[in-house]
This record gives structure tokens, C-alpha cells and sequence, in this order.
């Protein structure tokens, strides 16, 4: 297909896409519920963090973190007890438990202790780096248990880093759907989330040769985007996930 016809019909999905039947039915709608700066960032690194699986089961284990902290996830992680983090022993979701779990809420209360947003900690010239130095920085601490390292991705490693580039589109890109709440990244920069939807997709319109998911293919799919949009790309996740979510 020629970029004409697979950027008019990927806005066709895009236009399709109603925000309240979208967002009521993915992971991003746990952050929507909050206002305050903090608070959608934990609630969002967390629905990030899970977002594997189905949907339903995604949303619900995340809302049953929130409801853990009070619904105020912000003031839970800095003023939390012991006695508070009881609960958190039984969490499983997939193979995330709850050493990971508590060990997530450990390093998010030193990270705030330091700085006011997480945006400080994604720092590099490309997002590839950017997700380096946040997983070198999410790890810096002795008491990190080495399992909970495969919950933060490493594209030094290759990985694809689905999670993390979804948090990352809902904190920088801003539309009716994602917050943009972070400016030091430009959305022409962002990369991808790849997964098994967006594969397929990106194969059918012809964005992707790569068969891995890894972090290869993010760059090849995500430099095909941006011959869509070279301003904001990756708004075409979206549409992608659709095109495949119809055709399943």
C-alpha cells in the first residue's frame, strides 16, 4: 500500500476511536481517575507495568493496588507503614508478585524523596537511552532483588519495551487520550508499543519486516510512522491495535 492510502485509512480508525468507550476499557483509565500530577504517574507506571494479559484482568489487579493505597497512591507511597504494606504480600499478577511489588513502591518513594515528577529519571538524547538510564536507576539500590529486574525492560538487552513505551506515550503525547504531562520528551521521539496486535497490523500496511519483537523492530515501525506523522507518530499505536483487535 502506498502511505497515502495506509495513513488515510490508519485516521480513519483513529477518528472512529470514541475516548470514553476507549479509555473505560484500557489500562489508562486507572490514571484517569486522578488529577494530581503524582498520582497519575504511579497509578499509570503500575497499569504500564501490568499491562500484560487481558485487559479485564489488567485493570482489575490495578485497581485493586489503588484501592490498597487509598485511592491516593501519591501520599500512600511516601507515608506508607509497615503495617500498611501487609496486604501487598498477596499480589500476583502473571509472573509480577509481591516481592516486586513492594520493592516498586520502595523505589518510588526514594525516587520522590528526590525529585517532584518520574519524568527526572528518563534521561538520555533517545528514548533508548532514556529506558537505559531509568532501569540502571530503578536498580540502584542494594536492596534490589534480581527477579524484579525482568518487570523493568533493558533495550541495552534488546527488548522490545512495550510497557515503558506505552507509559511513556500517555505522560508525552496529549490528546483525548493521553495526558501530556511530560514536555521533555517530543512526541516525534517516541517509540512504539509492539506487541503481538501491533505486529500483525504493522505487518498487513507493510511498517514492519522484522519478525522479533525487539527493540530492532521498534525502530524500524517507529521510523515507518513517522512518515505518517513526522510530529506525532506513534498516535498510530492506537489505531494499529484496533485494525488487529477487528480482524481477531
Amino acid at each position: 500500500m502506498k502511505i497515502n492510502a495506509i495513513k488515510n485509512e490508519l485516521d480513519l480508525i483513529l477518528n472512529s476511536i470514541q475516548s470514553n468507550d476507549f479509555v473505560a476499557n484500557d489500562p489508562i483509565s486507572i490514571p484517569k481517575r486522578f488529577s494530581k500530577l503524582q498520582d497519575i504517574e504511579i497509578s499509570a507506571f503500575f497499569a504500564s507495568i501490568l499491562a500484560w494479559g487481558q485487559r479485564k484482568t489488567i485493570i482489575n489487579n490495578t485497581n485493586k493496588l489503588m484501592h490498597w493505597m487509598g485511592e491516593e497512591p501519591y501520599r500512600f507511597v511516601m507515608e506508607h507503614s509497615e503495617k500498611d504494606l501487609k496486604v501487598f504480600e498477596s499480589f500476583v499478577h502473571r509472573t509480577f508478585n509481591s516481592t516486586d511489588c513492594l520493592y516498586f513502591i520502595e523505589v518510588l518513594k526514594q525516587f520522590y524523596l528526590k525529585e517532584d515528577s518520574l519524568e527526572i529519571y528518563f534521561k538520555g538524547d533517545t528514548v533508548k537511552n532514556r529506558l537505559i538510564h531509568f532501569h540502571h536507576q530503578f536498580f540502584d539500590f542494594d536492596f534490589a532483588p534480581q527477579r524484579t529486574k525482568k518487570h523493568i525492560a533493558n533495550p541495552s538487552k534488546n527488548s522490545s519495551a512495550k510497557r515503558l513505551n506505552m507509559f511513556l506515550r500517555w505522560m508525552v503525547r496529549k490528546d483525548h487520550i493521553d495526558f501530556g504531562i511530560w514536555s521533555s520528551i517530543k512526541t516525534a521521539d517516541l517509540r512504539c508499543p509492539l506487541d503481538v496486535h501491533v505486529q500483525r497490523a504493522a505487518f498487513h500496511f507493510g511498517l514492519l519486516t522484522r519478525k522479533q519483537q525487539d527493540w530492532k523492530a521498534v525502530d524500524e515501525l517507529s521510523d515507518s510512522l513517522l512518515n505518517l506523522d513526522d510530529t506525532d507518530p506513534i498516535k498510530y499505536d492506537l489505531a494499529l491495535f484496533k485494525w488487529s483487535e477487528s480482524k481477531s
